[in-house]
């Protein structure tokens, strides 16, 4: 018996708008740089390492922590594969999701655990306008 192959039609590849784009860019670059800072802040400065204390963690967690964003920024800024910029994502949401969750643990008021918000929406919009702008969800 003879059995015919039929050969996929061609998916139209999908390109971003400028707006998506922008958006993306500008997002991330924000959240990057929020990173970036909150980095070097946990490498350099007393208060954030009492910061640290006061929720219980120990000190060489932070420069554990900040090599980690370090790496993160440098991945969501290159042009390497959606893998990694999926783990990198992967690692930023546990990491400002755990920041929330430690401040509330603790007993810390909004004015603590607010930044860790505002950079978890800054992370949100930017894994979304990433996945629209490479087409892995369609808007």
């Amino acid at each position: 018996m003879e059995t015919i192959l039929q050969t996929p039609a061609p998916v139209a590849a999908r390109t971003p708008s400028r707006a998506t784009t922008l958006g993306y860019w500008a997002v991330t670059a924000l959240f990057c740089l929020q990173m970036t800072f909150t980095a070097y802040a946990q490498l350099r400065l007393p208060q954030v390492a009492e910061a640290f204390a006061h929720l219980g963690f120990p000190a060489y967690f932070r420069v554990e922590l900040s090599l980690a964003k370090l790496l993160g920024v440098a991945l969501l800024l290159a042009p390497v594969p959606a893998r990694l910029k999926e783990w990198a994502y992967a690692g930023f949401a546990v990491d400002v999701a755990s920041a929330v969750v430690a401040h509330v643990a603790v007993g810390d008021g909004p004015e603590a655990w607010g930044w860790a918000a505002g950079t978890g929406v800054l992370w949100a919009l930017s894994y979304v306008l990433w996945r629209l702008r490479t087409g892995l969800v369609s808007a």
